[in-house]
């Protein structure tokens, strides 16, 4: 098992990436605090997970919230080997609908939370020569027109996780790295582009340039490499940051067939 007894805090985790990569983590052998903010929702999911999860509600545009969720699992586990920073507000907006409170709601949610988290759990990293794995978006590199707020916070994102991947490693022993998730088919994509105006059977009339294997990545993909990517297999690479999409990023030559 990949994961055998480490401790592991995924945010977010009550729903879509995060929920799969709390179930992928057990699944390896770990022991997970399992975050989100609907406590009934929450204790469903632990409740499946079993006896090796435990549950924390809180509202991470709180700045208190990232030192109640690593006392939460220091406290229900004794230790702490890696933090997922996977929950995220994703929002739309534009730069006419972007104000003040909703920007700065979104920074608070998507980068000063994971750093604060990160601050609050590097005494336990440090101890346990552990990592952090950061969730982004492609949209880090220049976002949709009506993602403003949300690719400007995940840009954020993963300049935080180059500084740290260089710093904390080399002065802590704790490695950081970072993924550019592209096209996920969760519950809650398949809900936005709904509420966008796209019919409920969306995702099976894409072009195939948006999905060559005939569909959209699923959680549990994106759960598969997080794993590996806080095992110690991974060791003792920090500082990355890799897309995970069906196409090159960047450089792309969008070409339909004929």
């Amino acid at each position: 098992m990949l994961l055998q007894d480490k401790v592991v805090i995924v945010t977010g985790s009550t729903t879509g990436i995060g929920r799969a990569i709390a179930a992928r983590a057990i699944e390896e052998g770990a022991r997970v605090l399992v975050h989100g903010r609907d406590r009934q929702r929450g204790r469903q999911i632990v409740d499946a997970l079993g006896d090796r999860a435990r549950l924390h509600i809180d509202n991470l545009a709180d700045p208190q919230a990232p030192g109640r969720i690593v006392r939460a699992a220091v406290d229900a586990f004794g230790r702490l080997d890696a933090v997922v920073n996977n929950a995220a507000w994703v929002v739309r907006s534009n730069i006419h609908t972007t104000d003040v409170p909703l920007f700065d709601r979104v920074i608070a949610t998507n980068v000063r939370a994971p750093f604060l988290i990160i601050q609050a759990a590097m005494e336990h990293l440090e101890k346990s020569q552990g990592c952090v794995l950061n969730i982004g978006s492609v949209n880090g590199y220049c976002g949709e027109e009506k993602l403003l707020a949300y690719a400007v916070s995940k840009g954020g994102l993963m300049t935080l996780s180059r500084n740290l991947g260089d710093s904390l490693h080399r002065c802590h022993g704790i490695r950081v790295n970072h993924f550019n998730v592209g096209w996920v088919l969760t519950e809650n994509e398949l809900r936005y582009k709904i509420e966008d105006g796209l019919p409920p059977d969306w995702p099976d009339k894409l072009p195939k340039e948006y999905r060559p294997i005939g569909r959209l990545m699923k959680p549990e993909e994106i759960a598969a490499a997080a794993v590996w990517w806080i095992s110690d297999q991974s060791r003792p690479i920090s500082g990355s940051v890799i897309e995970l999409e069906q196409y090159p990023i960047v450089g792309r030559l969008l070409t339909k067939e004929v």
